[in-house]
């Protein structure tokens, strides 16, 4: 049975794919859980419109998304921490910290779309994030954090 997925699943497919999977799945999981639906012919041209449309939508928020990634060139982040004579942070530093960084300049992101290279972050010094904008659309942000 051909079924046409709404969200990722693992092992399966990504949200939208038409995968075919034994109808016992389809009929008693899949379709119940409300995680596919049924291909039928009507369904797939409805599906069909959709990532038309959905494609259009993409190519706005891709350029959107690197027209930020030009704004945000050449940015570099400074963030304070509380910390011991020898260097050490009280705590660690975190996405929630470069988020409001980031804040501060301009910038409204999200922390879920800030990963930090490395391990924590327990001392002062320099460090790269990675700011995700769009699945296509990557920046790195060199930061440092220093004493308060």
């Amino acid at each position: 049975m051909n079924v046409i997925l709404k969200q990722d699943m693992p092992k399966l497919g990504h949200k939208d794919d038409i995968v075919h999977v034994k109808d016992g799945y389809a009929r008693n999981y899949l379709i119940p859980k409300g995680l596919a639906i049924n291909a039928t012919a009507q369904a797939k041209k409805v599906h069909e419109e959709i990532l038309r449309q959905r494609a259009h939508k993409e190519v706005q928020l891709k350029k959107e998304a690197l027209k930020m990634a030009e704004e945000m060139k050449g940015l570099f982040l400074s963030i304070g921490a509380k910390t011991s004579t020898k260097g050490k942070i009280f705590g660690s530093v975190n996405t929630i910290q470069i988020a409001e960084a980031l804040k501060d300049k301009g910038f409204d992101i999200e922390r879920k779309y800030i990963t930090i290279k490395g391990d924590l972050i327990k001392e002062i010094g320099s460090y790269s994030a990675t700011v995700r904008l769009h699945k296509e659309v990557l920046i790195d942000i060199p930061f440092d954090i220093v004493s308060e």
